[in-house]
């Protein structure tokens, strides 16, 4: 079964090579681009809700249009997808040709592939004509380069709107430099259409591009580049961005590219994936959008009172944690606690879940976690071993080798007389201070 889209935004990357080129290219070029890797974050950032039970009724209803082979979702990213896995052998070719040129000994390299120029020619062009699909896939219109320019100069903003940004830079500026509109020119005005269409990332989007030849598909490859030009053209004037700003800025990213623009540019197309990764994000937009509509359209549920929605006290045993509140949380694979203070509380399939931010950590850190693995802080004055009645803590089961949540209810001597949360008062046991943390 597919991931659905709430698992791919997820599992977005908060900080790898390809979000920081972003952000450099961000700041030379900015898009107000935020590396949104929260589903429900990036609800309430597009539909401005804060309500937990109305942003998973969001949440819920993106999944299911998402899911629905009948809308354009899926097929979207996965242009996004196959551009992205394709540009990587390109890249690997364009260095193999450049390592040809430096290394006299592998000379031969330069006869076996393409020159650098045009290799990345095709990628700049392919790469356009994908975006002008996606565009026209995701707002269910044919294939039109000239809605699709009108878009791309009023309505493009956030993920969208970086992702254009880095193609300039990183697909048209660094590796062709600035005359880069008169090396596309050359490559789609050639009489032989097969240099583009026996292409190896040509081939691995053929099947998306609309036409009954190769030949049509190259013509339309072309056209759709034609179509971006006067944006290119603007964009570059607009931001004053040169190929040395860019390198400038994205250079401590890359190493043992010797200075060389264009060796720069083929190592940011293997080492990153900005079109998949903002492509994700630009769906989920749109999913989000859709998915908010329909649920603004619909009356409010109304709760049951025989099915009451869960909350911490019910799966947890605790009281709920404000945000802000400075509590304990689990961490199964160190089985310590750590201090940690909540930064928000969301509702996910009718149970809570808190998203706290660890002390002495960084932001990379914080992590959504379940009420299970949470404890208030505030647990009166403890015994020799730390432990005081009313606490909540962990207990060990040898026989299942596992840690269970439980509140101490008791205490005498060294015994601890637990009740396992989520179990009946007969599990109720005493242990020692050993079993427990």
């Amino acid at each position: 079964m597919a991931d659905t889209i709430v698992q791919l935004v997820d599992a977005l990357p908060a900080d790898n090579i390809t979000v920081k080129v972003l952000k450099a290219i961000d700041m030379i070029a900015p898009g107000q681009w935020e590396n949104t890797v929260d589903f429900d974050e990036m609800i309430q950032a597009v539909t401005g809700e804060t309500n937990p039970s109305r942003i998973a009724r969001i949440r819920d209803r993106a999944e299911a249009l998402y899911l629905d082979n009948q809308q354009p979702y899926q097929g979207t990213i996965r242009l996004y997808q196959t551009i992205d896995k394709a540009d990587f052998g390109m890249a690997t070719a364009a260095l193999a040709n450049k390592v040809g040129e430096k290394i006299s000994f592998l000379g031969f390299l330069n006869n076996v592939t393409p020159k650098p120029d045009t290799l990345q020619s095709i990628d700049l062009v392919l790469k356009v004509a994908v975006e002008l699909l996606a565009f026209c896939r995701l707002n269910k219109l044919e294939p039109n380069p000239a809605l699709f320019v009108q878009a791309l100069s009023n309505n493009y903003q956030d993920a969208a709107l970086i992702r254009m940004a880095s193609l300039v830079c990183i697909d048209a500026l660094l590796p062709l430099g600035t005359d880069f509109l008169l090396k596309i020119h050359e490559l789609t005005q050639s009489a032989d259409t097969s240099i583009i269409t026996q292409n190896p990332l040509f081939l691995a989007v053929n099947q998306y591009l609309p036409g009954n030849s190769p030949q049509d598909k190259a013509g339309f490859v072309s056209q759709s580049f034609t179509a971006v030009e006067g944006w290119m053209s603007g964009f570059v004037s607009k931001t004053g961005i040169t190929p040395e700003t860019i390198a400038n800025s994205l250079g401590n990213f890359i190493q043992g590219a010797g200075g060389k623009l264009d060796v720069i540019a083929a190592l940011l197309d293997q080492m990153t994936n900005y079109y998949e990764h903002t492509g994700i994000q630009t769906v989920a937009r749109a999913v989000i959008l859709a998915a908010h509509a329909q649920v603004q359209a619909e009356p409010e549920p109304v709760a049951s009172a025989a099915q009451p929605m869960a909350t911490s006290q019910s799966s947890s045993g605790s009281s709920d944690y404000a945000v802000g509140q400075r509590v304990d949380v689990w961490d199964g694979d160190d089985e310590d606690w750590y201090e940690a203070t909540i930064l928000k509380v969301r509702e996910k399939k009718n149970l809570l879940e808190y998203k706290v931010h660890y002390e002495g950590y960084d932001s990379e850190d914080d992590d959504w976690v379940d009420p299970s693995d949470v404890r208030s802080r505030d647990f009166g004055d403890p015994d020799d071993n730390g432990y005081t009645v009313g606490q909540t803590v962990k207990v060990w089961d040898e026989d299942e080798e596992e840690w269970y949540s439980a509140v101490i209810r008791k205490a005498k001597e060294d015994e601890y007389f637990v009740h396992y949360i989520g179990y009946g008062t007969s599990d109720d046991e005493w242990v020692g201070p050993d079993d427990i943390t």
